[in-house]
């Protein structure tokens, strides 16, 4: 994982030791190596930082300099070539075309890759220093300013790992905004050849201190990190790779590599089909937003679990009781009967006075029509035309058996009965186009959940759900709603719509054809072929953080998107907020992944915290489980968890002093996580402090999040859960990389 900014210049000292009781608490088989010193491995200089992203800035401003000249070039290649008409003759125009197309075409790209134009740096063992972006870009002595990342030379950016350098000592990753370089984020990927002045930013800096640390122990774990995660990322294509790990073990620096790793390899199978990234919250998200390195085009979708289905948005979390029912498989047999149902206040009757006979459909023969277009799991919005038909159709047989007069064809008949208004509204009202949320908000109602669940549900479970929805309407849906949301979907289906025929970019009002060339309809005929539908389900891989988290129902909502893709799956069943049956998560899971290999790896190094923090994590969850096996903290600081407890009045005044002083400890990030009642009540103490460096995050948007500093709030609250409370406690005990604070308000 990376975003503490940690920040390494090689230096030599002795490395610390863990006592044996440290040792033992965190995890560490007895022969555990050497940990690393705190002065090598904790610190974070913002000087040498600052220095080096100014050593970025620098390039890309030679960079962007000459990308305006090369953009003011073509531009008068552009008014040049249109000049040539002036000629007069055949062969100017025909020079004029050619100029002015490839000299827009030219400006066109300059114009498209100037956002984040240059994203890698590769430092290697011989030649010069490469940086890689989205085109190739020389000066005017034709020095190489930026390699294209289809070059063969940018080749190692994506497929050398500490195992395999391909002769990169150092790999950067850089971001920014507009032309100014906001972040970096190093691997040293071969410690050995690097020159001693050489400046590692970031979770490569702890890595080169592993490296560089004296002691065969200190090498050992550095080729297990390598080896590990190495094998991981380089998987088979094909199939899906299941990678589990501890709290700071990588598991999403891997899934994110590898990621990576696919779209080079393969890249005309993973940029087309395109790549799915799915985590646990928007908090998430927007994190491994920012740490996602940039590819050359926008190939990678990032969602949370919440924002899966198209148009909604949820980040409001169930207690595990009711989203353990919520997620259950057995919610989707309660759904099948809610989208069979009639809609709740419409009409339960149809009166019709035709050449004067009263033509009647009482409720029963409504219901009768309805049931049968529903016939054999047809989706009830693909198969409205059915029901009308069948109004139509019982209409005519009973006008018969009236023997009404002058009764025309059937068809003529159906024409007449349809111009009328009111046939009309009671057909919408009786057979209405449904929006999944629609349907959801049946559920609301405690009548319609009862005849729904009963049977499926226990009464505990009914009760449970009926207080949730209560107040679906004033405070909005929850994540797990949102896997119900697309469950009811599929069970919907979409409302039949006449085809759209495709608009012929090149089509001009009055039906002239605008003038193009052969390249314009190429491009145009790309473009087209590249563009998904808004709700894109045929996606070639899926990476699936946190899984552990993930509902035997959200299963359901992701496999629907990776039908066609080979997965990549990372969690921690150590770390797992899930209550429901176990049973069900398995047999949703294996159905979603389907009958593809499976690849198995497992991750034992914890990088992430100092030995002193992941102690504590350790001894919470040895409470459910003494044997549990645990990563292995390789560094130690000297610097010991702050457990304070303070009067219940006190706690904001508490809070704001800890968060004060971590904010002057670290120069990083500081996390302040809370139970999830406490989030609002929380961050309304701490106000603006702190700025981008601070976030406030609850226990459960915690989970694969990283923080120089945390301060944990009432840790005894989050506890106190029946269900997952110490799981996820141990989650948020384990996200901090140097400082931990824990604030227990007494009673």
């Amino acid at each position: 994982m990376v975003g503490s900014g940690r920040v390494l210049t090689w230096a030599g000292s002795a490395p610390r030791t863990l006592t044996r009781s440290a040792r033992r608490t965190a995890g560490t088989p007895a022969a555990a190596p050497a940990a690393v010193p705190q002065e090598l491995a904790a610190l974070t200089d913002h000087t040498a930082l600052d220095r080096e992203i100014a050593v970025e800035q620098r390039h890309l401003d030679r960079v962007y300099a000459r990308l305006a000249e090369l953009r003011r070039a073509a531009a008068r290649a552009e008014r040049d070539g249109y000049r040539l008409a002036k000629v007069g003759n055949f062969g100017a125009l025909v020079e004029r075309d050619a100029m002015v197309f490839h000299a827009a075409q030219r400006r066109h790209v300059l114009d498209a890759e100037h956002e984040g134009l240059v994203f890698g740096r590769l430092d290697l063992r011989e030649g010069p220093v490469l940086h890689v972006g989205r085109l190739g870009v020389r000066d005017d002595d034709a020095e190489t300013l930026v390699v294209d990342w289809r070059a063969p030379a940018a080749e190692p950016f994506y497929r050398a790992t500490p195992a395999a350098p391909l002769g990169v000592v150092r790999r950067r990753t850089i971001q920014s905004s507009g032309e100014r370089v906001t972040r970096i984020e190093d691997d040293l990927l071969d410690p050995v050849a690097a020159p001693a002045e050489m400046t590692v930013v970031g979770d490569g800096a702890l890595l080169a201190t592993l490296s560089k640390a004296t002691g065969r122990g200190m090498r050992d774990i550095v080729a297990t990190i390598q080896r590990e995660q190495d094998e991981a990322i380089r998987s088979p294509a094909s199939g899906v790779t299941i990678v589990s790990g501890g709290p700071g073990t990588g598991k999403t620096a891997v899934a994110l590599h590898r990621a990576a790793y696919l779209l080079y390899a393969d890249r005309s199978r993973y940029a087309g089909g395109g790549i799915l990234v799915v985590g646990p919250s928007t908090v998430f998200v927007e994190y491994i937003a920012s740490v996602l390195p940039s590819l050359g085009e926008e190939t990678a979708t990032l969602r949370s679990l919440g924002t899966l289905f198209l148009g909604l948005t949820s980040t409001r979390t169930d207690p595990p009781e009711v989203a353990a029912v919520k997620g259950s498989l057995r919610m989707r047999r309660v759904l099948e009967r809610a989208v069979r149902d009639a809609v709740p206040d419409g009409p339960t009757e149809l009166r019709l006075l035709y050449r004067g006979e009263l033509l009647r459909l009482g409720a029963e023969e409504l219901t009768g029509i309805r049931d049968r277009a529903l016939s054999r799991g047809a989706r009830r919005n693909e198969v409205r035309r059915a029901g009308f038909d069948g109004v139509f159709a019982a209409l005519w047989a009973q006008a018969r058996r009236l023997r009404v007069g002058r009764l025309p064809e059937q068809r003529s008949f159906e024409d007449e009965i349809a111009d009328r208004p009111e046939f009309r509204e009671f057909l919408k009202a009786w057979w209405p186009r449904l929006h999944p949320r629609h349907v959801l908000g049946w559920l609301a109602r405690p009548e319609r959940l009862r005849a729904y669940a009963g049977g499926v549900l226990s009464r505990v479970e009914i009760r449970l759900l009926t207080e949730a929805w209560r107040s679906l309407d004033t405070e909005g849906l929850t994540i797990a709603d949102i896997a119900l949301l697309d469950e009811l979907d599929a069970l919907l289906g979409k409302p039949m719509k006449p085809a759209r025929a495709r608009r012929d970019p090149f089509q001009l009002a009055g039906g002239v054809r605008e003038l193009s060339t052969f390249g314009d309809r190429q491009r145009a005929a790309r473009e087209a072929a590249r563009q998904r539908p808004e709700d894109y389900r045929e996606y070639a891989h899926v990476v699936v953080d946190e899984a552990q988290d993930v509902s035997p129902m959200q299963w359901r909502m992701i496999g629907r998107r990776g039908r066609l893709a080979s997965w990549t799956v990372v969690g921690d069943p150590a770390q797992s907020a899930w209550t429901g049956d176990p049973a069900e998560l398995t047999r949703a899971r294996d159905q979603a992944l389907g009958r593809r290999p499976r690849h198995h790896f497992t991750l034992t190094t914890n990088y992430r915290n100092s030995a002193e923090i992941f102690a504590v994590a350790a001894a919470e969850i040895r409470r459910l489980d003494p044997e549990l096996a645990l990563p292995t903290a390789v560094r130690s600081t000297g610097v010991e968890p702050v457990q304070r407890v303070v009067p219940a009045a006190e706690l904001a005044e508490a809070t704001v002093a800890e968060v004060t002083t971590l904010l002057d400890q670290v120069a990083g990030t500081v996390g302040v996580i809370t139970p999830v009642p406490r989030r609002a009540e929380v961050a309304g103490w701490l106000g603006e402090r702190g700025g981008a460096r601070l976030q406030v995050v609850t226990s459960l948007q915690a989970k694969g999040m990283e923080y120089d500093g945390v301060l944990l709030v009432a840790p005894g609250e989050i506890r106190a859960d029946p269900g997952s409370g110490v799981r996820t406690l141990y989650v948020a005990l384990s996200r901090a990389t140097q400082r931990l604070t824990t604030l227990e308000p007494a009673d």
